[in-house]
Order: C-alpha cells, then sequence, then structure tokens
C-alpha cells in the first residue's frame, strides 16, 4: 500500500497538520500537564510501563503514515497545539474502511473543537481517500467523547468487550460508525447546518447495563 499524504485541514480558528518530529516537545508539554485527565483514557501496551515517550511514538505514527495505514495529525487552535488525532487502520478495497481516535487538552474540552476535527478529519477520508466507512470507539465512561459522536451524528453500533488496553486494563468499548452514504454532503456541513438526526449515537439500554459489569470469564 503506498504512502498516504497527511493533508492540513482547517475550519475557522481549527488546524489539523500532519504531526511531525519535532512536535515531541511541545506535545509531551501538554500530555504532562493534561496527564490526570488523560490518563483514564489512555491507550496502554498489556505488560508495559508508563513512559510518555513522544518522538518515539510519533515515529511509530509516522511509520504507519508512510504504510499506507494512517493519517497522524496535531490539533492545533490559533497555532497552538492543543490535542491529536489519529485516523488509523486505513483499509481499501472492499472493506474500505478507518478508525479515528482523539484527545484534547483539558483547558479547550466542550469548545467544539474535537467534533470540528472529527468531521474534518472524516470529510476528507470520504471526498478523498474515497473511503466507505469511519469508525470510532470510545470507553463507555467517557462522557466527553460521547458527546461528540452524538453531535456528529455517528451511528451506535454496538458494545465491544475487553476491546482495547486502556490505562492498564483490557477495556469495554461502544463502538460508532457512519458510512459516506449517511453524510453525502459532508459530516462539518450537516452538524453546523444543525441537520443531524437526534438519537443515532443512542446506546441501548441492554448495552449501557452490559457494560457496568465486567465480562464474565470461565475459570481456569
Amino acid at each position: 500500500m503506498p504512502a498516504v499524504a497527511v493533508p492540513t485541514l482547517r475550519d475557522g480558528d481549527v488546524t489539523l497538520r500532519p504531526i511531525r518530529v519535532r512536535d515531541a516537545k511541545p506535545l509531551e508539554r501538554v500530555l504532562l500537564a493534561n496527564r490526570g485527565w488523560l490518563r483514564q483514557w489512555e491507550a496502554t501496551y498489556p505488560g508495559g510501563g508508563s513512559v510518555i515517550d513522544t518522538r518515539g511514538s510519533i515515529r511509530n505514527l509516522l511509520a504507519h503514515a508512510r504504510s499506507g495505514h494512517a493519517l497522524p495529525f496535531v490539533i492545533e487552535v490559533d497555532g497552538v497545539l492543543v490535542g491529536q488525532l489519529n485516523v488509523s487502520s486505513i483499509t481499501y478495497g472492499s472493506l474500505s474502511s478507518a478508525t479515528i481516535g482523539y484527545w484534547v487538552a483539558q483547558e479547550v474540552a466542550g469548545r467544539g473543537i474535537t467534533p470540528t476535527a472529527v468531521a474534518l478529519a472524516t470529510d476528507y477520508c470520504f471526498s478523498v481517500l474515497r473511503l466507505h466507512r469511519m469508525e470510532i470507539c470510545i470507553r463507555p465512561e467517557n462522557g466527553p467523547s460521547l458527546r461528540v459522536v452524538e453531535k456528529l451524528g455517528f451511528r451506535y453500533e454496538g458494545l465491544r468487550r475487553r476491546f482495547i488496553h486502556i490505562n492498564g486494563v483490557w477495556s469495554d468499548h461502544f463502538a460508532f460508525a457512519l458510512v459516506a452514504e449517511e453524510v453525502p454532503r459532508g459530516v462539518l456541513r450537516r452538524w453546523r447546518a444543525g441537520l443531524v438526526p437526534e438519537g443515532l449515537a443512542r446506546v441501548s439500554d441492554e448495552d449501557r447495563a452490559a457494560s457496568a459489569h465486567p465480562l464474565q470469564l470461565p475459570d481456569r
């Protein structure tokens, strides 16, 4: 798969731009300043430590971009780095899909920055990369991220048990998705025009109840 060109995308004061190795230090400062806010949602490696290695992480993201499987961005507001967004697991052909993950600093949360960034990235993947489906998976406890998919009208698809290793444990996630046909005029435009149908991101009562209890594993 050829390398994916990572674009720069803008809407108002929000910019998504390609991550660079020289972002390591400013990124580390933001991560450390928001450690308490972000740790509970942070993807971890089973058996791994908790050392922040921003330079190594950036190099890994860039390697995935070169292989054609990712679009790694930083999120800026008025030129100031405030977070990251990564389009990962890019697949073409009969699947033509990708996954979005993101975080922003606590001081800018709730200002519409994250949904703007997610909408920009999704619209690019649909209109330029010609992908068909975009997915976001969110911890049941992550209220701010759940509000992002609600605002943008990502459709709830189900509960994924022990799906991703988060903050040291295998964690359940709610899965949300959009396909290109649902947003023919774009995610950002639909949201800004107030045309997002209500209830698309509603989690079923059954799944919400199930997520409150750990998956029962068989005795060994």
